[in-house]
């Protein structure tokens, strides 16, 4: 059964960062891309960041480029997201996704497998 349980939101001050996880089972870690997409009210589904197992690839979203970080540990098989200089509109619930065989990381971050996501909230 492929599973995918995102952990490590909360409540952060802006400006401050946060560290998202996702650990990760029932597929090869190294055959997919993986992604992180948030939700937020009235905002709607958006993707922030993919990579790709095989090579290492990375895309990230405009609105968080040179803030986040995508990485991954395949021995843990965890996948992470690194958050820095959170803004109030980066509030969302965010998730950890597959993309499906044979897709790349690229801006349609695509996925079609998740689990539930990891509230967010960046207020003062």
């Amino acid at each position: 059964e492929v599973q995918l349980q995102a952990s490590g939101g909360g409540l952060v001050q802006p400006g401050n960062s946060l560290n998202l996880s996702c650990v990760v089972s029932g597929f090869n870690f190294n055959d997919y891309t993986l992604v992180w997409f948030r939700e937020a009210p009235g905002k709607g589904h958006e993707g922030v960041a993919c990579i790709s197992g095989r090579d290492g690839n990375t895309y990230y979203s405009e609105s968080v480029k040179g803030r986040f970080t995508i990485a991954t540990d395949n021995a843990k098989k965890t996948l992470y997201l690194q958050m820095r200089s959170l803004k109030s509109e980066d509030t969302a619930n965010y998730y950890c996704a597959r993309s499906p065989w044979g897709h790349g990381c690229n801006a349609n971050f695509r996925h079609d497998v998740w689990g539930q996501g990891t509230q967010v909230t960046v207020s003062s």
